[in-house]
């Protein structure tokens, strides 16, 4: 498949690196993001721009999105310039996190231009991305999947979750609840150590090696939160989003989120606090504040 024209919409933080490794592997790309300015790269390596969303999927017959709220991938989809729009696509890979509900609407919505959902959305940050680290959820029809795996392997580990649209979507949700709950806890949890006179980073190092460590104490503590930088590359915006969805989503199913709650009401606090664009461990510094002390190391 490689020099097959493909479709990319959303060339940002997350689409950008994931876009240069199809480029990387010998695709050629046709592609489009409301800001212009992130398709630069990507051109000066060879990629096209087109006019809208609708231009890619009448030039792409496979056509990748990788959007930061449902909404925007539902316009992207199904709006009067959206994929519908198209006359060649007949598959979108949506890379995006946008809980099952909406990904069942643009399934639905895309039936009736024949096109093919792919719900697939990404875990593993910016690093992921430009690594080929990913872990990529996957749900679509079994014949679909073979067709589009040899492009999903380029950005990581792919996970077939089954046929039905939304199913990729539930097991993102899961994964980012339990990221950010890690977290919350650890950030209490060091919080209250360096309170009782032990060193950050030493207490860091404890819990990684004990019944405690994580995603939080073994990645992020050590590359954002100990240095002060807050810069590990996933906006508080953005992890609000998924929490919010994932106890949404919980809850119309009949499964209690009491944890789940408590983690949405601090990425509420932290995103009032820091704005959406801030980084998400941020929450951090939220319970630094409350405790008075700093986690540093």
């Amino acid at each position: 498949m490689a020099g097959e024209t493909l479709g990319f919409i959303g060339t940002g933080r997350m689409g950008g690196p994931m876009a240069g490794r199809l480029l990387d592997a010998g695709y050629s790309l046709i592609v489009y993001d409301a800001q212009s300015e992130a398709t630069r790269p990507l051109v000066a390596r060879g990629a096209r721009v087109a006019a809208s969303p609708a231009d890619v999927a009448s030039h792409a017959e496979i056509v990748l999105t990788s959007l930061p709220t449902p909404d925007i991938v539902k316009t992207v989809a199904l709006g009067s310039d959206g994929i519908v729009g198209g006359d060649r696509a007949r598959i979108m890979i949506d890379l995006s996190t946008t809980g099952p509900g909406a990904a069942k609407q643009v399934a639905e919505g895309l039936k009736s231009r024949s096109v093919t959902l792919v719900d697939a959305p990404v875990s593993g940050g910016i690093k992921g991305a430009v690594n080929g680290t990913l872990a990529v959820m996957v749900s679509c029809p079994q014949a679909t999947y073979e067709t589009v795996q040899p492009i999903l392997k380029n950005f990581g580990k792919l996970f077939y979750t089954g046929d039905k649209p939304g199913v990729a979507q539930t097991a993102k949700l899961a994964n980012n609840l339990m990221a950010a709950a890690a977290l919350v806890i650890t950030s209490e949890a060091v919080a209250m150590g360096v309170k009782g006179g032990v060193n950050a980073k030493v207490l860091i190092d404890i819990i990684n090696a004990s019944s405690g460590r994580n995603s939080a104490s073994e990645d992020k503590f050590p590359r954002s939160v100990l240095p002060g930088t807050f810069d590990f590359g996933f906006a508080t915006g953005l992890s609000y989003k998924d929490v919010r969805l994932c106890v949404d989503e919980a809850e119309a199913m009949g499964v209690p989120m009491v944890c789940g709650a408590v983690v949405r009401q601090m990425l509420a606090i932290t995103n009032a606090k820091y704005g959406a664009s801030s980084d998400f461990t941020s929450i951090a510094k939220v319970v630094e504040e409350w405790a008075g002390v700093q986690m540093r190391g």
